[in-house]
C-alpha cells in the first residue's frame, strides 16, 4: 500500500516529536519548574526562599574586618625612642688632660661611633658595662651612662645621637608599589602615613586588605575603611608586619547572563543586580528576569532566622529567588548582597525551549520529506 505525501509529511512530524521528546534539547540548566521541584516542600534537599526585605536583613553579612582593643589604644612611639638594631653614636668628653679613662694621654674627647642595641635591648659601653637602652630616649640614656661614669671620672660629659639604623622599623610587603622595611620616623609613625611612604597600594583600592601583624596578635581592615575612619589609623609599634592582600572572594554566574565564569568581587559589597551587571546582564534574546535564583550554603544561624525555625543545625541549602519583574523586584536585588562562594543562576524564557523545539521539528521534519522523496523516486523507477 502506498502512501501519501501528506500521510508521509504527518509521520514525519510524529517521528520528529517523538525524538525530541526521548532526547531533550540543549540548555544552559535546570528551569524553575525544575528548581522548585528540589525544594525541602517536596522532599528535595534545599529551602526555596523568596527575597524580600527581611530576608535582605537576615543575610546581608559582610566579613568581619577589624583591629583589636590592643591595636586601637596602643599609643604613638616617640620618634626618638630607642630599639633593639637602632645604632647610636656616642660621644664622652672627660674633664681630665693627663690620665682620661677612654682615651690616651691628652685626649678629652673619646667618640664611639655605630654601637648598636643588641637583641636584648642592650649596649655595651668601656668601663661602664651593659647598659638597658631600649625603651629609653637618647638623652635618658645619656643620663644613665653619665652616672655609670661619674664615679670613675670626675663630671664627664656625654651626647648621644641616634644614627640610621633597623631598629624601630615595619615591613611591608604584598601588593603593595615599595615593599621593603621602613624606619619609624615622626612622619611615619601610623599605619596609613606609612603606606603612603610605601608608595601605596598596588591593585584597585576597593578590593584592598591591610593585614597587620604585632606578636602573636593580627588584624586587619580594608583599605577603604582605613581612610574613611580615623580610629583605624592605628600606631606602629617596631617589628610591625604590614601585608596588603587582594580580597579573594568570588562568586559563580550560569545560566542566561552575558558570562558564565567564576568572578571575583570588585567592591567590598556586591548586590545581586551588581552581579547581574558585571557578567554583562541578562541576556535579552534568552533570560527569564522572573527566574533569578542565588543558591548558597547557608549557616543555621541566619537559616533559622530567615526561615523562623529554631531547630536547623549545620549548614544549610538555600536558594534564594529574585523576580526582576515584580514592583519592587529592581529594588530587591539591589538591596540583596551576593556572598563568597554563591552561584548566580538565571533560567531560560520558556519561549525559548519552544524556539528551540520549533528549529528541531523543522529541520527533523525536513530531513524526514527528502526521505520520504528519495523513497518515492525509488518506488516509481522502472
Amino acid at each position: 500500500m502506498r502512501i501519501s505525501t501528506r500521510g508521509a509529511q504527518a509521520l514525519a512530524l510524529l517521528a520528529a516529536l517523538s525524538v525530541t521528546a526521548s532526547c531533550g534539547l540543549p540548555r544552559p540548566g535546570p528551569n524553575k519548574k525544575e528548581i522548585f521541584a528540589g525544594s525541602v516542600l517536596k522532599e528535595g534537599d534545599a529551602f526555596i526562599v523568596t527575597v524580600n526585605p527581611r530576608v535582605t536583613r537576615a543575610t546581608a553579612v559582610l566579613p568581619s574586618f577589624g583591629f583589636s582593643d590592643a591595636f586601637r589604644s596602643a599609643g604613638v612611639v616617640g620618634s626618638d625612642t630607642l630599639a633593639p638594631g637602632d645604632v647610636l653614636g656616642i660621644t664622652i668628653f672627660e674633664n681630665v688632660k693627663d690620665d682620661p679613662l677612654l682615651g690616651n694621654t691628652g685626649q678629652r674627647v673619646s667618640a664611639l661611633t655605630e654601637v648598636q642595641v643588641d637583641g636584648q635591648g642592650y649596649i655595651f659601653i668601656p668601663y661602664a658595662g651593659r647598659i638597658k637602652a631600649a625603651g629609653q630616649t637618647p638623652d635618658g640614656l645619656r643620663q644613665a651612662i653619665t652616672r655609670k661614669l661619674d664615679a670613675q671620672t670626675p663630671d664627664p660629659q656625654i651626647t648621644v645621637t641616634r644614627l640610621a639604623g633597623d631598629g624601630s622599623s615595619v615591613s611591608i610587603s604584598g601588593m603593595v608599589a615599595g615593599p621593603g622595611v621602613y624606619p619609624i620616623e615622626r612622619p611615619t609613625r601610623t599605619l596609613a602615613s606609612m603606606l603612603a611612604k610605601a608608595g601605596g597600594v598596588a591593585i584597585e583600592p576597593a578590593v584592598a586588605i591591610v593585614r597587620v601583624t604585632r606578636g602573636k596578635h593580627t588584624g586587619k581592615v580594608w583599605l577603604k575603611d582605613l581612610w574613611e575612619n580615623p580610629a583605624l589609623d592605628i600606631a606602629l609599634r617596631p617589628g610591625d608586619q604590614i601585608v596588603i592582600e587582594q580580597d579573594q572572594r568570588k562568586f559563580v554566574a550560569l545560566g542566561a547572563t552575558g558570562t558564565q565564569a567564576l568572578v571575583p568581587f570588585e567592591s567590598e559589597t556586591l548586590s545581586a543586580i551588581e552581579a547581574i551587571a558585571t557578567v554583562g546582564g541578562l541576556q535579552t534574546a534568552a533570560a527569564d528576569p522572573t527566574g533569578v535564583f542565588v543558591f548558597r550554603n547557608e549557616p543555621a544561624a541566619i537559616a533559622n532566622v530567615v526561615l523562623g525555625r529554631k531547630d536547623l543545625v549545620g549548614d544549610q541549602r538555600m536558594v534564594y529567588v529574585l523576580d526582576l519583574t515584580a514592583p519592587t523586584g529592581m529594588f530587591e536585588a539591589r538591596d540583596f548582597l551576593i556572598r563568597d562562594g554563591d552561584t548566580v543562576y538565571v533560567t531560560e524564557a520558556p519561549y525559548v525551549q519552544w524556539n528551540k523545539t520549533l528549529s528541531a521539528l523543522t529541520g527533523a521534519t525536513g530531513a524526514t520529506a527528502n526521505l520520504a522523496s528519495t523513497a518515492d523516486s525509488f518506488s516509481s523507477s522502472p
